[in-house]
């Protein structure tokens, strides 16, 4: 397993342009537990951004994002996800956007690493009408860590473009951070950060480069839910400047295996609050 995990960090980090605005998320290393589904709908609405159709792709403002992530755990260290994008434009009608799916792998408990670790691969198509490159890979290296009331979380994501003008940069360095404090054992508040920094050969002006900021809030609400919000300010030229977003998760499972996994997952929870 250990060896399995490392491989996969380099094979396909050696290939490896995110999916814009539909899944606004810095990701914790865990995983789903086996026999378990989580189900994910991520909304976002852009307040602020480009007003104009570019290159045959639609203007981002007043635009509603609707994707649908649903998550299947295999085992205690492998899920697979699957996602539906959507999107309303301003003034227009409901629209598919595309489909990614996201094997992820997680260093398993056993390990005894000081902090949490996992790796995803997420493949898919989104059409020419949304993005510019319509097949993109994206690797997602995942580090996290509770301390005390802190929980910090890194991921420093990699991306490449198979079919667009993206082909030309090449691999692209993409990090998100996360730093949330518990106020209460309910209510976690903090700082989202997202970056599109340019190809890994040598990073865009910073004028190119995407930069937001996202004070966000996440609520305990029992160990079956997810609920977070936010409000992103792009602090750059080629940011969408204003996003609020909101992802509302629920975890299902059946008969025994899910009294087997929600035990697990009071368990993680607990240890959270800690």
């Amino acid at each position: 397993m250990r060896t399995l995990f490392l491989a996969l960090l380099l094979v396909i980090g050696a290939l490896a342009r995110a999916q814009d605005n539909y899944e606004i998320q810095v990701y914790g290393s865990e995983t789903v537990a086996p026999g378990r589904t989580m189900i994910e709908l991520h909304n976002n609405y852009t307040v602020s951004g480009s007003r104009d159709m570019v290159n045959g792709v639609l203007a981002t403002q007043g635009a509603w994002h609707e994707t649908i992530e649903i998550t299947q755990g295999i085992t205690p260290w492998f899920e697979t996800g699957f996602y539906i994008f959507t999107s309303i434009p301003r003034g227009g009608r409901w629209q598919w956007v595309g489909d990614h799916i996201r094997p992820r792998v997680r260093a398993p408990e056993s390990w005894r690493w000081p902090v949490g670790a996992s790796l995803s691969a997420e493949v898919g198509y989104q059409r020419h009408a949304f993005s510019q490159d319509t097949w993109t890979l994206e690797v997602r290296p995942v580090v996290d860590k509770q301390l005390g009331r802190w929980y910090l979380a890194f991921n420093p994501t990699l991306d490449r473009s198979f079919h667009g003008p993206g082909i030309a940069q090449g691999l692209s360095f993409s990090p998100n951070f996360k730093a949330g404090y518990d106020f209460t054992h309910r209510i976690n508040a903090g700082l989202e950060y997202y970056g599109s920094l340019g190809p890994v050969t040598g990073f865009d002006p910073f004028r190119d480069q995407q930069q937001q900021i996202l004070p966000a809030i996440d609520l305990n609400l029992g160990p079956n839910w997810e609920f977070n919000f936010g409000v992103g300010v792009g602090v750059t030229h080629s940011t969408d400047h204003l996003i609020v977003k909101m992802i509302i998760g629920r975890r299902f499972g059946f008969g025994s295996v899910r009294a087997k996994a929600t035990g697990q997952d009071e368990k993680r929870d607990k240890k959270a609050r800690l």
